[in-house]
């Protein structure tokens, strides 16, 4: 007498339209960070190569972290959340809060900046308007559903 053996194939499931758009957001914020420190290269005060250097290291660490979103693993949801997210929303914030708390005026920036300047601060609120729009494509009702079945479909696995 033999035993059939038919393995178990486990599908995952479809990445949802959400979680797609919030993916294609993420990677847009942060080309806009980047396209944001190349403009800058043309201010009066530009950043060193180090500093391009380490701030196009760290944005190719955050896109391979968003990427890893298509795996429903919620766990990278979350990392994603509050390292771009939050930490990276503040990090985009608090030099222009600081500014107009010192006494600076917007419309005095926009009258006085110069094109690279400009450029640079539209860059920036691109950046954010993305960041935002991920944020809320993550906790969709679709995409809460993909990364809260994943995490089922894990430990069901283990079983």
């Amino acid at each position: 007498m033999s035993t059939l053996v038919v393995p178990r194939v486990v599908r995952r499931p479809a990445v949802p339209h959400a979680v797609v758009v919030s993916i294609v957001s993420w990677l847009a914020a942060i080309l806009a960070g980047m396209a944001e420190t190349l403009v800058r290269l043309a201010v009066a005060e530009p950043p060193t190569g180090g500093e391009v250097a380490a701030r196009a290291g760290i944005y190719l660490v955050l896109a391979a972290l968003v990427l890893l979103l298509r795996t429903g693993h919620d766990p990278i949801r979350w990392t994603v959340v509050l390292v771009l997210g939050v930490l990276g929303s503040l990090s985009l914030v608090v030099e222009p809060v600081r500014a107009l708390l010192g006494g600076a005026s917007a419309a005095t920036f926009l009258v006085t900046a110069s094109l690279p300047e400009l450029a640079a601060a539209g860059l920036r609120a691109l950046h954010l308007v993305e960041v935002l729009v991920a944020l809320v494509l993550l906790f969709h009702p679709s995409a809460t559903a993909f990364f809260r079945m994943s995490r089922t479909e894990r430990r069901s696995s283990q079983v």
